[in-house]
C-alpha cells in the first residue's frame, strides 16, 4: 500500500485548471523572486492543453521562466504527434511568449543516440526544477516510463537526466526525463481528469510495484511533495 499524501477533488476540469494554474504561477514568481529564474516541466497530451491556456496569461516574469516536457515522442517538432506543438501553440502564447522553451527532440535520428544532448541542453535549467506536472495513462505509465518497454528499469535507476524508451504499447520511440530527474524537483502535480483515472490511481496506491505502475515511484517517494488534481 501507498500512502496517499494531497488529493483534490473537483467538481469540474475548468475548476481545477483554474486553481492549478494559478498555484503553478504563484510558485514559478516565488522562484524567480528568490532565485532569479525559474522551472517548469510540462507533460504532454490532450488534459494539460486548458490548463496550459490558462497559464500563459497569467502575469509573472516569464522570460526567467525556462520550460521543457517531461517526455517526447521522437518525431519532428511539428509533427501532430509531438509534445513540443502542443506547449508551442499553447503555453508559449500571451504573456508566455517569451518564457525559455527547451524540447526534448534534436537532430539525431534515434532518442538513444540524441539522449546525451537532450541532456545538455537543460544544462543551464535551474535544478531542482521548481514545478513538474504530471499525466498518467490508463497502464499506469507516466513520462514515458512504460511498463512494457524494456528500457523500463534504466529510466527508473540511472542518474543521466535524459533517457531513452520504446514502448511496445505505443507508437514512436521516447525520450523521457529519468526518475532521478523529475524527483528532483521542488512540486510534482498529477493532473488527472475523469472516472477512469480515478480507477488507475486508485490502484496505483494497493501494492509499491513499480515495474506494474511506474506511476508508484512517483507516488510512494517522500523526497519530493506530490499533490494530486482530479477533476470528474
Amino acid at each position: 500500500m501507498i500512502k496517499e499524501t494531497v488529493f483534490k477533488s473537483f467538481d469540474t476540469p475548468s475548476a481545477l485548471e483554474q486553481q492549478l494554474a494559478s498555484k503553478i504561477a504563484s510558485q514559478l514568481q516565488e522562484a524567480v523572486d528568490a532565485r532569479g529564474k525559474a522551472s517548469l516541466v510540462v507533460s504532454g497530451g490532450s488534459t494539460p492543453l486548458k490548463l496550459f491556456q490558462l497559464l500563459s496569461m497569467k502575469s509573472i516574469d516569464w522570460s526567467d521562466v525556462y520550460i521543457t516536457l517531461a517526455d517526447e515522442r521522437w518525431v519532428e517538432a511539428d509533427a501532430d504527434a509531438s509534445n513540443e506543438r502542443l506547449v508551442r501553440e499553447h503555453l508559449l502564447q500571451n504573456r508566455a511568449s517569451n518564457a525559455k522553451f527547451r524540447g526534448l527532440k534534436n537532430m539525431f535520428s534515434t532518442a538513444e543516440a540524441g539522449a546525451d544532448m537532450a541532456a545538455e541542453s537543460l544544462s543551464n535549467f535551474p535544478r531542482p526544477f521548481d514545478v513538474v506536472v504530471l499525466g498518467m495513462g490508463n497502464d499506469g505509465h507516466t513520462c514515458s516510463w512504460f511498463p512494457c518497454s524494456a528500457e523500463l528499469e534504466n529510466a527508473l535507476t540511472t542518474q543521466a537526466l535524459c533517457v531513452a524508451t520504446n514502448p511496445t504499447t505505443a507508437p514512436h520511440g521516447r525520450i523521457t526525463l529519468s526518475k532521478s530527474a523529475i524527483l528532483n524537483s521542488r512540486q510534482i502535480y498529477l493532473h488527472l481528469v475523469g472516472e477512469q483515472k480515478l480507477s488507475v490511481y486508485r490502484q496505483a496506491l494497493e501494492s509499491d510495484d513499480v515495474h506494474a505502475m511506474p506511476i508508484r515511484a512517483v507516488l510512494a517517494q517522500r523526497k519530493t511533495p506530490v499533490d494530486v488534481f482530479w477533476s470528474a
